[in-house]
């Protein structure tokens, strides 16, 4: 939907109200753009917006100052409707340094407002940014189709900090400040909230505090009381459920899931990993929750993390391994072992473009087929996905339920998009989240007195024995077992058996999850978008606006992965086409094809970006006319 802001701007009304606004915060990784966007987020968030964002940022802890390639970006999409991605253009551009605004204006509306920092406009800035000598895009007419506001925001900055007594470099640091009171002020948004949160980080250094504090206030007023800004925008509240809700990230949300499985559960949590980008910031939260329960354990490598998991969980504690895709490679043998030992362990694979160390800090969902068989000999596990940054709580849930009651290491995939991503998030009451059933074997199964560790109920289980509980003593390791027993079997059909058995027991998970159904349109159409994980948003997005279009379309999203729902391949053949788009080369439409023998079409983008709704509004409508 084209922004209100281009065709309204011109008339300098005082007050405009918008349905929704994107904004693209950039600079340099040391402009801080990140902690801007979130301010400004939180805040949106916080007065009832309804939001979603895209960090940005560069792999380098130092990365190139003033090139393209250190420009770090901050995007945040917030309205009074419905918002399931962070836009695919920008109404408003902050560019902090002549690279920002290379990288960030062709993704700028046509009339969109921009905003730029003039000190980053000098001639050292310009040859760093690839700009010829004297094409600097403020004085000739590269913008003459935009509304440029030119303002020395690091002169200003100074300015104001002249008595402060800071150093040039911690007055310089401040002037994100300036630019976030300034979108403050445009956009109608109370300062209250930053200006409690900069006194609680800076609680410290209260001369810090207030130089941040001083210069957001007098970006406000430079808005407040400069002619260029006539024009304020309003951005009702969404019209959100009914609830308590905070603004959340996706590895956030991911923590505070493993939290409440545990209270849920009644189990210790323990976390077995090692930082990787980017899953670290699980880790980071988790290890503020001591008084919960929850140990974190920060081992030495990735092989040591999920085997100290494997430990937690063979005595009886809810146990989680994080990583990236690397990281799933190096875990792929101890993946292997907690199968052999079929015990209850959450593995969570935070995806990035690859291979080898690839783009660390850029999205891919490239890691499904290492999900499904990425493990020597036959080892399927259950995997599931989460779709938005808020959805990773729920989908911990899930799988905590599964890896629990059907006693089986379970993976867990989220990527970059929604790790780093944020929305509003509902928190839920306790009654709404659903029972999860911990049994610990307690009583010998077996008359004959020799405990059987791998007897199995209905659901091909087997018990969950503590350590240490009389009458259960019981042999574990890699080498095979024994059907029942457990013990050490080279047997060639018992082998043969026990591979059967342990296939079928995550195939009989699909008993237990529930049948899927169209998250937009019917039950037949002419075109099923079919999805997984973070490409939700996007698809929601474009499908709903083609509804409305009157198209014939419909959406399919899928959380379980495998097993896949029992009616998945009935309700495919409901339509006449299936697309599958996917941020990687094409990994679930060979599963679906395989599977149900259905002629899905597959649309692949491997650019270490989230799909916008453009791209896949053009594709469906191709494959329609």
């Amino acid at each position: 939907m084209e922004s209100n802001i281009i065709n309204k701007n011109l008339h300098h009304t005082d007050n405009i109200e918008l349905e929704s606004v994107v904004i693209r915060f950039s600079g340099d990784s040391g402009d801080g753009m990140q902690l801007t966007g979130s301010q400004f987020t939180d805040t949106a968030a916080f007065l009832g917006s309804d939001i979603s964002t895209f960090p940005e940022f560069p792999a380098e802890i130092r990365a190139p100052i003033g090139t393209v390639a250190g420009v770090s970006g901050f995007q945040v999409n917030f309205g009074s409707k419905e918002i399931y991605t962070p836009g695919d253009e920008y109404d408003v551009l902050v560019a902090m340094n002549a690279a920002a605004l290379k990288v960030d204006l062709p993704k700028l509306k046509k009339g969109g407002i921009i905003i730029t920092n003039t000190s980053g406009f000098d001639r050292k800035n310009l040859l760093l940014a690839g700009y010829p000598e004297g094409g600097n895009p403020l004085e000739n007419d590269t913008l003459a189709n935009y509304d440029v506001h030119k303002i020395d925001i690091t002169k200003l900055t100074k300015e104001c900090l002249v008595s402060s007594g800071l150093s040039n470099k911690e007055i310089e640091r401040s002037k994100n400040m300036f630019v976030l009171g300034l979108l403050f002020w445009m956009f109608d948004q109370s300062m209250d909230f930053t200006i409690n949160f900069i006194n609680e980080k800076f609680a410290k250094k209260p001369e810090i505090a207030n130089a941040n504090i001083l210069t957001l206030k007098a970006g406000w007023n430079y808005g407040d009381n400069t002619e260029i800004f006539a024009t304020r925008y309003k951005i009702s509240p969404a019209n959100l459920p009914k609830g308590t809700y905070r603004n959340i990230s996706g590895n956030h949300a991911t923590a505070i899931g493993l939290v409440a499985s545990s209270e849920l559960t009644g189990l210790p949590l323990f976390l077995g990993s090692y930082p990787i980008t980017p899953a670290s910031d699980i880790l980071h939260e988790l290890s503020r929750y001591k008084s919960s329960n929850v140990k974190t354990f920060q081992a030495e490598d990735e092989i040591a993390s999920i085997c100290a998991a494997i430990g937690a969980s063979y005595a009886g504690a809810l146990a989680v391994t994080t990583t990236s895709g690397p990281g799933m490679s190096l875990k792929a043998e101890a993946m292997g072992l907690a199968t052999m030992l079929e015990i209850p362990l959450l593995i969570i694979d935070v995806q990035r473009g690859g291979p080898s160390t690839g783009l660390p800090t850029k999205t891919e969902q490239s890691d499904l087929m290492q999900a499904m068989f990425g493990r020597h000999g036959e080892a399927p596990l259950p995997i599931i996905a989460a779709c938005s940054p808020s959805d990773c709580f729920q989908t911990i849930l899930d799988a905590t339920k599964i890896a629990i009651e059907h006693m089986t290491p379970v993976i867990c995939l989220s990527d970059g998009y929604i790790a780093n991503g944020s929305e509003p998030w509902r928190f839920p009451s306790a009654n709404e989240l659903q029972p999860i059933h911990v049994k610990f074997a307690t009583e010998n199964n077996n008359p004959d007195g020799t405990y059987l560790p791998y007897k199995r109920d209905e659901k091909l289980s087997r018990p969950w024995a503590k350590p240490g509980t009389p009458e259960l003593m019981h042999r574990i390791g890699g080498l095979e077992k024994q059907h029942e027993t457990g013990n050490v079997s080279y047997d060639a059909k018992n082998h043969e058996l026990m591979t059967k058995i342990r296939a079928e027991k995550i195939e009989r998970i699909a008993d237990y999850i529930p049948l899927i159904k169209p998250d937009s349109g019917n039950e037949k159409a002419k075109l099923a978008i079919l999805g997984w994980g973070s490409t939700y948003g996007a698809i929601k997005t474009s499908v709903n606006e083609l509804l409305q279009e009157g198209y014939d379309v419909a959406h399919i999203h899928l959380r379980n992965l495998n097993p896949f729902p029992k009616n998945l391949g009935e309700l495919l053949k409901g339509y006449e086409n299936i697309l599958i788009p996917e941020i990687n080369s094409g990994q679930l439409i060979q599963l679906i094809r395989s599977r149900y023998l259905i002629p899905a079409i597959g649309f692949s983008k491997v650019q270490g970006l989230p799909f916008t709704t453009a791209e896949l509004k053009n594709k469906i409508l191709e494959i329609i006319k």
